[in-house]
């Protein structure tokens, strides 16, 4: 470490955290990492530790081919093994983009020292001709209107410079949202973490909070063992159908729950879907975006609504539970986030078919067999 220009007293005795970030100009969603990165490292050498952060590979959805869900696993093994095959007693995960956020989960979880998760948070809501538009849906929608000539080809131009307009991941309820969302429902991120936007200030202060806490869960050795459990894990399956959440979560969920031997049935999504209401009015399911949501109040007052349904006493990265961490949340627009007996659905977006419309599938006394 000499060698880089450290004294031997900013490392002696003190934790050593690694900072895993998935920085890349390749991937959009998270090309403001490097600065949140610094973020942390103030936090971490504030609070009495020694930061060392890290490349990983990076999965950005608009570029990759054929498709990022070929990579996730391969950059799960990155994150994994660059973790295990260094001298780090904690470890900090910078994420965003879609397949970037369960890689980084599933890699942790294996390796089982004490991690923290900060995610880079969605970019600024677009705006063109004063009108809001969101990534996704509304991109598909003007692409169509240009094939059928009803929108000029410079009026999409100019779209393509509204509609992304700040670092972040996408500023609707796609998959980037969803597993930030969840990662903090199943307790691995900050209170609050994951609804801040990527331009906000509050970014980097939740970055640096979380350098903090890092050193004080390697010296608590609170590993994600401890925190990603069966009953955090269905919190974050309640969460995702509260939200209206990314179809795409049930397949990145499993995958986290199988890195710490927890089975998640198809049968256990099915089940808590029917028993959640919609409670975020958040495209495309709802009408508000990700930056809406934020000022509404974020995932804690969701959270908040929730705690009748959830796992209360699911431990969290602050050492607290989870009822403690959002017992006092509060909403500030009830049409973006909505209470539980007021819901915009009465049950989530979310369902498992079986029988003839599945035959791939299987539902025994509403615990399928797993299948490889």
């Amino acid at each position: 470490m000499k060698s880089e220009g450290f004294s031997h007293s900013v490392f002696q005795g003190r934790p050593v955290i690694g900072i895993c970030n998935s920085w890349s100009e390749l991937t959009n969603c998270n090309a403001h990492l490097r600065q949140v990165a610094e973020a942390v490292k103030r936090g971490v050498w504030a609070a009495g530790g020694f930061p060392l952060e890290f490349p990983t590979i990076s999965l950005g959805e608009p570029f990759m081919r054929p498709s990022t869900m070929m990579f996730r696993n391969l950059m799960a093994m990155d994150v994994e093994e660059s973790i295990r095959a260094n001298p780090i007693d904690a470890v900090v995960l910078l994420c965003g983009c879609d397949k970037t956020t369960p890689a980084q989960l599933m890699g942790a979880a294996s390796v089982d020292i004490p991690a923290i998760m900060v995610t880079g948070g969605p970019m600024l809501k677009g705006m063109w001709q004063n009108r809001e538009i969101g990534s996704g849906s509304d991109v598909w929608h003007f692409w169509d209107e240009v094939r059928a000539g009803r929108m000029t080809e410079e009026d999409f131009c100019e779209i393509e410079s509204c509609i992304s307009r700040s670092a972040g991941h996408c500023m609707v309820m796609g998959t980037a949202s969803t597993m930030t969302s969840l990662a903090e429902a199943m307790g691995m991120t900050l209170p609050g973490c994951a609804s801040v936007p990527a331009a906000d200030s509050r970014r980097m202060v939740v970055a640096e909070q979380s350098g903090a806490r890092a050193v004080e869960m390697a010296l608590e050795d609170l590993r994600p063992s401890k925190i990603i459990t069966r009953h955090s894990l269905e919190n974050a399956i309640r969460t995702n159908s509260a939200i209206g959440g990314s179809t795409n979560a049930i397949i990145h969920l499993i995958a986290i729950a199988g890195r710490l031997g927890i089975d998640l049935p198809l049968s256990l999504f099915d089940d808590i879907a029917r028993s959640t209401p919609l409670l975020a009015n958040i495209r495309p399911s709802g009408k508000y975006l990700m930056e809406d949501f934020y000022y509404a109040g974020g995932l804690p007052a969701v959270m908040k609504e929730l705690l009748p349904l959830l796992h209360k006493d699911a431990l969290t990265v602050n050492g607290k539970t989870a009822g403690e961490n959002y017992q006092d949340a509060k909403c500030y627009k009830r049409d973006v986030i909505r209470a539980l007996d007021q819901p915009l659905a009465e049950q989530g977006g979310t369902v498992v078919l079986f029988g003839t419309l599945a035959p791939g599938a299987r539902f025994s006394n509403r615990l399928p067999q797993r299948r490889n």
